[in-house]
């Protein structure tokens, strides 16, 4: 066990607290494998009915993975990076299939690997401290943990439109759109906790009790702008129709759009439309290790994590450095089928 998790049993529910304030929560191996463990022991404890995630101390419920040690890697040969995928993955799957209700408050940033704790679990509370977003294309990664799967099943375009622009929801919004289940003042959650560890078989009436009147969700006033610019899945297509468009939504959805990197935006659009049309979401994780696994090594990723965390000037150098300049075939080479025996598997349990 790592003291960056806090792992105990509360009545009758398995309790996760994710335990690094410093770095908003945000998971590393270690963490990863912690979590695994607890989940593995809580699936078959007949004492365990529920399992609540949620985290310590500080503004953010999960702000991704370890990129220091991702960018590092990839840096190398890739393969402690490749290992933190694996792994984190597995725990997505986990989740997503996971026998006994999971609760996640996402009572905070709620971003990358965030999401993947959180949206595979079959309740997940939104706060007016939710800020939800999946920022990969800002440092040259990719909208992964899933990202493929609960992105592309959002309405309309939204879930193109979070994943190019890296755009950040509220609470509300969250609500709104599906990706939270219940919108709890922060102050009722300590409540919420208690009760659902006592009753876990009436977690849907403790949160609805407990659940506050949603504010007005401000994306409601652009899904139809999202909609309709969003609208292609070919990356060009949507700068077009941003530029050829003379509101001032449009110029600043283009101007957003301008610091972010080509080929993972490319990436992005052509995994969402793959993971429309996954079965399974083991399906849908085997795809995005693929990608990560290149992804990693790739001078966007490297470069993107350079600009915006470790020197912060903001000035990422893409290269490919336009939407043009990235192939078709240097995509489906970023999607293609690993070796074998490197390929992702779900844990076998």
């Amino acid at each position: 066990m790592t003291e960056d998790l806090i792992i105990k049993k509360t009545g009758r529910v398995g309790h996760i607290s994710l335990n690094r304030p410093k770095v908003l929560h945000s998971l590393n191996l270690a963490m990863c494998e912690g979590m695994l463990d607890a989940l593995i022991a809580w699936r078959d404890d007949d004492s365990v009915e529920a399992v609540i995630i949620d985290h310590s101390e500080g503004r953010g419920f999960c702000a991704g993975g370890d990129i220091a040690m991702l960018q590092a890697s990839g840096k190398k040969d890739g393969k402690e990076g490749r290992e933190f995928f694996y792994k984190e993955y597995q725990l997505n799957h986990l989740l997503f299939e996971y026998p006994k209700p999971v609760v996640a408050f996402m009572d905070g940033i709620t971003m990358g690997g965030g999401v993947g704790i959180s949206q595979p679990a079959k309740y997940r509370v939104a706060t007016e401290n939710t800020r939800f977003a999946m920022p990969e294309t800002g440092i040259g990664l990719f909208p992964d943990v899933g990202g493929g799967w609960f992105l592309s099943r959002l309405e309309g375009r939204l879930g193109q439109f979070l994943a190019l622009t890296g755009a950040r929801l509220d609470g509300a919004e969250c609500k709104e759109v599906g990706l939270a289940t219940h919108y709890l003042p922060a102050d009722n959650l300590a409540e919420a906790k208690q009760r659902i560890s006592e009753n876990p078989d009436r977690i849907d009436g403790i949160l609805g009790q407990l659940s506050d009147i949603v504010p007005e969700a401000r994306i409601l006033q652009n899904l139809d702008k999202i909609d309709k610019f969003f609208a292609s899945d070919v990356y060009e297509d949507i700068l077009a129709a941003l530029d050829a468009d003379d509101s001032d939504w449009s110029a600043k959805e283009l101007a957003t759009l301008s610091t972010k990197s080509p080929q993972t935006c490319k990436v992005a659009l052509r995994q969402l439309k793959e993971g429309a049309a996954m079965e399974t979401f083991a399906d849908e994780m085997r795809n995005e290790y693929r990608i990560g696994s290149r992804v990693l090594t790739r001078h966007d990723f490297i470069e993107g994590v350079r600009a915006l965390i470790v020197d912060k000037d903001n000035e990422p150098k893409w290269d490919p450095a336009t939407p043009e300049e990235v192939s078709d075939e240097l995509i489906d080479s970023i999607f293609a089928p690993l070796p074998a025996d490197e390929e992702w598997e779900p844990l076998a349990l």
